[in-house]
């Protein structure tokens, strides 16, 4: 009897002694935990909506997300192309955010936020970044846009200085034109009435030519809708079209008349015949973005519209081809409306998205 109650003394006291270290092991390991939680590297997702060769705008989503990434250790990327199919461009991010593997999904086009609206919805916890397109107030997402307007108003007027000019390849008519893949807000709200106002700038009288390819691809549809402007009398064409792009410029050389060219600096891809460009600088606000939503700077639910003046919408006026194509005293007059827009002096009434 006497030796149980030793041994029972002796439980007693071990357990009081191992008590505190397992609690304070156990708190350790919970903190451990925490900390490693904490440490996760970041992970991004890159849904590209359409694929990446050929597009300028998506090249530099990639290029600048990449930079960002190699620039924070441990820190991954993952680059999806959804296709030129749009109807399944909700299920193909649908099945990445489901993996419930990244931090952030981001991605570029006007259309996106509107694609993404039913996936957040399934899966609150996902948060998105969109460039190049424009939601506000939805607490999963942030958006930059850039100002359109002011982008393809300074293309419009170089388009109503060349057709007012004597330029080789214009005429009389006033007639400039545009060609789109396809219509989206962005689009019909401010690119297309930037470019018909910076035109009718230089002349109230220039009337435009407005087609519609029906996608981001068929350079030979492309290419018809152009022959048929320029027969009827266009020699300015704009073209935001991506891959049907090349269509627009074979059709412009061969009847020496003039493309201008949105989103990146395309003068060497049709040199003589790109007589002006209108660049987004995707790759550098990329960059800055994802910077910021690696240390945790994005503010979700807010929608941002980017002008000239702050730095990401440039006309591109310094290109040997540029200034190899349009005469100088047009240059000169361009420049004059591209510093007006840069510094202030002209803010154009941006219409509303």
């Amino acid at each position: 009897m006497k030796g149980r109650k030793v041994l029972a003394t002796l439980m007693v006291i071990v357990l009081m002694v191992l008590t505190p270290a397992l609690m304070f092991a156990g708190a350790e390991a919970d903190a451990d935990a925490d900390n490693a939680a904490e440490a996760k590297p970041f992970k991004l997702a890159v849904i590209v909506p359409g694929v990446t060769a050929g597009s300028p705008i998506y090249e530099q989503l990639v290029e600048g997300a990449q930079k960002a990434i190699d620039e924070t250790p441990g820190a991954s990327m993952k680059v999806v192309e959804l296709g030129f199919n749009q109807a399944e461009w909700a299920e193909k991010m649908t099945s990445v955010v489901a993996t419930g593997e990244y931090d952030v999904v981001l991605s570029s086009n006007p259309s996106m936020p509107f694609v993404s609206m039913d996936i957040a919805g399934q899966f609150p916890d996902q948060k998105f970044i969109f460039v190049d397109g424009f939601i506000d107030g939805h607490p999963q997402m942030a958006s930059f846009l850039y100002n359109q307007f002011e982008q393809s108003y300074m293309l419009g007027h170089l388009a109503g200085l060349i057709t007012t000019s004597d330029m080789k390849g214009a005429n009389a008519d006033l007639k400039i034109g545009i060609i789109v893949a396809q219509e989206y807000p962005a689009l019909n709200k401010l690119m297309v009435p930037g470019f018909k106002q910076g035109a009718q700038a230089v002349n109230e009288n220039i009337t435009l030519d407005y087609r519609v390819v029906g996608n981001w691809y068929d350079a030979n549809k492309a290419s018809e809708l152009a022959k048929s402007m320029i027969d009827a009398g266009v020699d300015a064409i704009g073209v935001i079209a991506g891959g049907a792009a090349p269509g627009v410029f074979k059709e412009s050389e061969l009847s020496e008349t003039y493309v201008l060219y949105w989103d990146d600096n395309a003068y060497a891809q049709a040199p003589g015949v790109i007589a002006g460009c209108g660049a987004l600088l995707q790759a550098q606000l990329v960059y800055e973005v994802v910077t910021d939503a690696v240390n945790g700077e994005v503010e979700y639910g807010t929608g941002t519209i980017l002008n000239t003046r702050d730095g990401y919408v440039k006309f591109i006026t310094d290109d040997p081809n540029y200034i190899a194509t349009v005469p100088a005293d047009i240059r000169a007059k361009q420049q004059e409306l591209v510093d007006a827009i840069v510094s202030g002096s002209l803010i154009l009434d941006t219409p509303a998205l």
